[in-house]
């Protein structure tokens, strides 16, 4: 059956029974794919049956579709012309893990991030509207999404608009009723029928025309109605801001799905079918532990288990120095916005249940919570990743930076993310967040160097930020770290070419090629020196690349920044004065970054005859691809740096 899917007119083509099939098929597709390479499962499962009857009634993409989020498409991308190529989702060169509107009419909207599917299709609808078009428009969101601030304001401006717009809620949580379901798709049938709806307003014209008793006996009646609503509709809160609320609905019945999807078709003005859904659906590992089946890496069938052992990271590392911390300091408190398994949060919560607070998708409220749990004297502690923080930034500015407020901001994810491209790179953190007076910015080498920089953080009485990349540290090891110091830069040394024998393939890859660079040039370089400075887990590259330099008899000052605000001015400006000639290395965008900070501090100082370069992102969305793929493409892996190096 899969073999004959391109389109949403296929599946309209196939009678109950295929589409039945269909769905068994898709599941155990994704089920191959994902396990080979990696990505997000548990959501995808859970959606088979919804997608299929949404292009089962609708017709996409003359309808729009939009999908919160988004990392729970795959089944939209089968559907739609990208069954094969689903083989290579997320890889360099191949279609994106989220929908992306380059790829397919039927993406009409790119997602990446939460809560925004209902105001993308509220603008959508109005557009319709003013071009005198008459399409559906329909928002497929979770209900985690539906946590985040921006799509309760959308649901509350869609209620009020009266304008034709489904929101498909996808309620993975709740457990189905057959009594509640039954009668509330009974409700929602009787609502929609032109002759319930005609006799209701029959009714009330002709009791308000009693006298005396006829206008209240109308306002009795509706309180007698909404009880009884009440009491079996639990969720009256959709139909109270305006929405005409379907279901629930078994999220994996075809035939009840194709019949609620068709009565909101005939309901005028905002619709909210409540479809109720299992994460990792067909998959009984994944439906036992979703949370692990959300995004995962390749795994095993049958036993659901890494192909890889996952090595220690960051966010592990955090998790376990918090802990820690906390112990000798009860004043520790630690937030998360429904991230504690992805921050390293989640024995933080076993160990310390009361000073654990899972606030949901909300990243704005998890940052001003914070702001007034540390002006009442509590230290927290808000790991996000990167690219969710961009949520909270006026947050960070109004309520935490202008207060000088002794809140922890650990931005995880920080950097190249890899496969999940171009909504989850964390390349602007440090650009943004450079501009907000009163932050302190900190981006560890190594873990040793997370552990003490946390560590000073708790303790420093002002806003910190600390920035750091997924997965795990590089085998270059810094053999030990100076104490950390408020805006205080590191000098590493470098050695000999013994050390080389600790460095990883991403920072040796290439390293050979120096010597057929500069073998025409050797007279003119030997002795030259040079100033490099690294920020965060670009110093390791940056030991790798120094050791080569000085094996060919260039002499590298290498300077562990540790700090993009405040910077250390001295150190930096003392070994620019002795070498004259300065690159920097760091993983976010080339504006604003640590390299904007050396040029301004060269130019302030009134530094003359400097010759700089800085190795960064350039000024665009990045890609997905993995991590050592994207750095080449950049120009930013050994090879390419060691290429670039002299070319100022």
């Amino acid at each position: 059956m899969l073999e004959k899917i391109n389109s949403s007119q296929d599946v309209k083509n196939l009678n109950l029974k295929e589409k039945e099939i269909l769905a068994e098929e898709i599941r155990k597709y994704i089920l191959e794919v994902v396990s080979e390479n990696g990505g997000h499962l548990a959501s995808n499962l859970g959606v088979v049956e919804l997608t299929i009857a949404l292009n089962a009634v609708f017709d996409i993409p003359e309808d729009k579709l939009v999908w919160d989020v988004g990392h729970q498409s795959y089944v939209h991308k089968i559907i739609h012309g990208r069954r094969e190529e689903l083989k290579n989702i997320r890889k360099l060169g191949g279609i994106a893990g989220f929908p992306k509107t380059n790829e397919s009419e039927a993406d009409c909207f790119n997602t990446g991030h939460s809560s925004t599917s209902i105001s993308a299709a509220l603008g959508m609808a109005r557009a319709r509207d003013i071009k005198g078009k008459d399409n559906s428009v329909i928002a497929v969101i979770g209900d985690g999404a539906l946590t985040g601030g921006m799509a309760l304001e959308a649901l509350n401006d869609a209620g009020t608009s009266k304008t034709n717009i489904k929101v498909i809620l996808n309620d993975n949580e709740m457990s189905i009723s057959k009594n509640i379901g039954g009668m509330s798709r009974f409700l929602g049938k009787l609502r929609t029928k032109r002759t319930y709806t005609k006799s209701n307003n029959s009714i009330k014209r002709l009791m308000e025309k009693i006298p005396l008793i006829g206008k209240p006996s109308v306002k009795v009646i509706r309180r007698l109605k909404r009880s009884i609503k009440q009491l079996v509709i639990p969720k009256m809160y959709f139909e109270d801001i305006g929405f005409t609320y379907l279901g629930p609905v078994d999220g994996h019945n075809i035939e009840q799905l194709e019949d609620v999807l068709s009565l909101s078709k005939r309901v005028a003005g905002p619709v909210l079918v409540h479809v109720l859904t299992k994460k990792g659906k067909g998959y009984e590992i994944a439906e036992k532990n979703p949370d692990k089946f959300h995004a995962t890496s390749p795994f095993n069938i049958e036993t659901g288990e890494p192909k890889k052992p996952k090595a220690k990271d960051f966010s592990a590392v955090f998790g376990e120095k918090l802990i820690e911390l906390a112990h000798t300091n009860d004043k520790i408190v630690a937030i998360t916005a429904s991230m504690k398994d992805g921050t390293g949060l989640a024995k933080f919560k076993q160990e310390f249940p009361k000073r654990f607070f899972d606030i949901g998708i909300a990243e704005q409220h998890a940052i001003t919570l914070a702001a007034g749990m540390a002006k009442e004297g509590v230290i927290p502690v808000v790991p996000i990743y990167s690219s969710f923080y961009q949520r909270a930034y006026d947050q960070v500015i109004h309520d935490v930076a202008i207060q000088n407020l002794p809140v922890v901001m650990c931005v995880d994810r920080a950097g190249l993310v890899g496969a999940d491209g171009e909504t989850h790179q964390g390349m602007l953190d440090m650009a943004f967040f450079r501009l907000v007076p009163n932050l302190t910015i900190m981006a560890p080498a190594d873990f040793k160097e997370l552990e003490d920089m946390l560590e000073f953080a708790v303790n420093l009485g002002k806003p910190v930020v600390i920035r750091y990349p997924r997965g795990g540290e590089s085998n270059t090891k810094i053999e030990k770290h100076e104490k950390i110091e408020l805006g205080k830069a590191e000098i590493i040394e470098i050695r000999e070419k013994e050390e080389r024998r600790n460095q990883n393939t991403e920072n040796t890859r290439g390293l050979d090629g120096i010597n057929n660079l500069i073998k025409d040039s050797t007279e003119k370089i030997k002795n030259k020196k040079i100033t490099i400075i690294a920020i965060g887990n670009q110093v390791p590259k940056a030991i790798g690349i120094a050791q080569k330099l000085k094996e060919q008899g260039i002499q590298p000052e290498l300077i562990n920044a540790r700090f993009l605000k405040p910077l250390d001015t001295e150190t930096i400006k003392s070994s620019i004065l002795r070498t004259k000639n300065v690159i920097t290395i760091e993983d976010g965008t080339c504006i604003n970054g640590l390299g904007t900070a050396i040029k301004e501090l060269i130019v302030d100082e009134g530094l003359q005859n400097v010759k700089f370069k800085a190795f960064a992102y350039p000024d665009e969305y990045i890609k997905h691809g993995s991590v050592p793929e994207l750095e080449a493409i950049y120009g930013m892996d050994v090879s390419s740096i060691l290429n670039n190096i002299f070319d100022n």
